[in-house]
């Protein structure tokens, strides 16, 4: 559904339908690390919990305008969109509202296309538009997969990690088919991870062997500073620079535009 602008504006939603993955974690740290690279970067927090854009500094009292009035059309992006202590990122925040967002969608014509429309302003004022969706796989996320170009999934390097990416794919591959085609899966991101533990070595190599390339070489390791750094409304990268959680976002970053560029399709 994603057209093209006076910049080929790429928009990536960052989905997991599991909770307590570092799905918001991953989008505010990797928000932050594309604009350090000098690109412009919007990141719409579609989540009712509203984490992102706590992560990014933006005060309750300051989201009464937010990404619920964008979806039902009552505020366009320029009204909802806040500029961030980051050069070159700009975030579209979420409020108590979005909660109930799910329950008025339902009747609204092209329901499954709102995101896709409201986000038509920003596809060539942006490099990238990130979407940081809720742990659900709910008409928010179908907004947002019917919006993007592609999807980047956190994943927790447990268990249950492979069986409900399963189920993740088989979302992608249904709105492929039925909303957006051009809908790929960008790449699969090993989060939490703890090489002293063996289990964690052995999930991701189990999610390398089904997934291939289509993870990255990148690993968020376990890091309390990447903990910490919501609390005090700021990125990791901002909290603590030199820390191991800092470090793997940059090269996430590195790594995510690298394949950008090489499939034609990044900027």
């Amino acid at each position: 559904m994603a057209e093209f602008g006076k910049k080929p504006t790429r928009i990536i939603a960052i989905a997991n339908q599991k909770g307590g993955v570092g799905k918001t974690t991953t989008a505010i740290n990797l928000a932050t690390a594309m604009a350090a690279t000098k690109k412009t970067v919007l990141l719409i927090d579609l989540d009712p919990q509203g984490n992102a854009s706590t992560g990014l500094g933006i005060p309750r009292d300051a989201r009464d305008v937010n990404s619920y009035h964008v979806l039902i059309g009552e505020a366009g992006l320029a009204e909802t969109t806040h500029d961030t202590e980051i050069p070159g990122l700009k975030v579209v925040p979420s409020g108590v509202d979005l909660s109930g967002a799910e329950i008025e969608l339902v009747d609204m014509e092209r329901r499954e296309v709102r995101l896709a429309e409201a986000l038509k302003p920003a596809l060539g004022a942006y490099d990238y538009v990130l979407i940081d969706c809720p742990p659900s796989l709910n008409l928010l996320t179908l907004n947002a997969l019917v919006a993007a170009h592609s999807v980047m999934v956190p994943l927790q390097c447990e268990f249950f990690a492979l069986e409900g990416i399963s189920h993740l794919v088989k979302t992608i591959e249904a709105i492929r088919k039925g909303f957006n085609p051009t809908l790929e899966l960008q790449g699969i991101v090993l989060t939490m991870f703890d090489k002293r533990n063996n289990l964690t070595e052995q999930v991701a190599a189990d999610v390398r062997e089904f997934f291939g390339e289509k993870v990255y070489k990148t690993v968020i390791p376990r890091n309390v500073r990447i903990s910490e750094a919501p609390s005090y409304g700021k990125p990791v990268l901002i909290y603590d620079h030199k820390c191991a959680g800092s470090e793997a976002y940059i090269h996430l970053a590195a790594e995510v535009l690298k394949r950008e560029l090489a499939s034609g399709k990044g900027v």
